[in-house]
């Protein structure tokens, strides 16, 4: 009887994964309906268009392994410290994941305008605002505290005794992290990537905000994808969205199996 149940379960599970997946891909699809197929690969070949994917790939990779890196070290350091005070920074790192991506973009805009920040970058002849440092400022800013909580949750299910093993066999605080935490975190830090690599390359308030939406400059494909539809060229807009789709997808894909293949093996599942 309870194996019935289960299979009845799982066939409940399926059948809902097969609606969702069944909606979510018709739904792509349905992007390809509004313009024409020549109209749309016209655009794909576009100065702009190879701008906007160029600028896309290129914030979005230098933003994944700096948010990546910065997560790491934050998420350790909040896994193996105990200090008052510690569920505030917890708290203080969590709230932008409720934030508008708009009001992340205007606290950047006003941080980075009216602080001496500004003048000391000014005088080193560094421009953030409206410049792709910004695209890169404000998809940090996005991403981070959902790459902190990952790699924090991560961190956080591993056994502790295998660190005190490693301590005890004369390795360092660094040795142990590299050799021992990291290996068993690899599910969770590929997570983590594309998690990541996918907040940045879809991010879109804040860069607008803090990078403006300029042609040729500052519009990655979200950006162009705004633009465009403002101004009426649905063909581009049309094929912006479709270029989002397709790299997220061949991104995502890579590393799932990445994933699968460093499971198989190292023996796992």
């Amino acid at each position: 009887m309870s194996i019935e149940r289960v299979s009845i379960f799982r066939g409940t599970c399926r059948f809902f994964a097969v609606i969702f997946v069944a909606a979510f891909f018709i739904i792509c699809i349905s992007l390809w309906t509004v313009s024409s197929p020549q109209s749309i690969l016209n655009s794909f070949t576009s100065a702009d268009m190879i701008h906007s994917v160029k600028l896309s790939l290129l914030t979005s990779t230098i933003t994944t392994v700096i948010v990546m890196l910065s997560a790491l070290l934050i998420a350790y350091s909040l896994s193996e410290d105990s200090f008052r005070g510690k569920s505030i920074v917890k708290t203080v790192l969590d709230i932008p994941i409720a934030f508008p991506e708009i009001l992340i973009g205007i606290m950047l805009l006003i941080f980075l305008g009216n602080t001496p920040l500004n003048y000391m970058m000014d005088g080193l002849g560094i421009q953030i605002v409206f410049t792709d440092l910004g695209v890169i400022c404000a998809q940090f800013f996005v991403s981070l505290p959902y790459t902190v909580r990952i790699c924090y949750s991560t961190f956080c299910n591993i056994d502790r005794r295998l660190k005190f093993v490693s301590r005890s066999l004369g390795y360092t605080e660094f040795e142990t992290f590299r050799n021992i935490m990291i290996p068993l975190s690899r599910d969770g830090i590929l997570a983590a990537t594309i998690i990541t690599f996918s907040r940045c390359i879809g991010c879109f308030g804040a860069v607008l905000i803090v990078a403006g939406g300029t042609y040729q400059k500052t519009d990655t494909l979200p950006i162009s994808l705004y633009l465009n539809l403002s101004y009426g060229n649905v063909e581009m807009a049309v094929a912006s969205g479709i270029f989002l789709m397709i790299i997220s997808f061949i991104t995502i894909f890579f590393l799932e199996k990445m994933g699968a293949y460093g499971n198989e093996f190292s023996g796992y599942r």
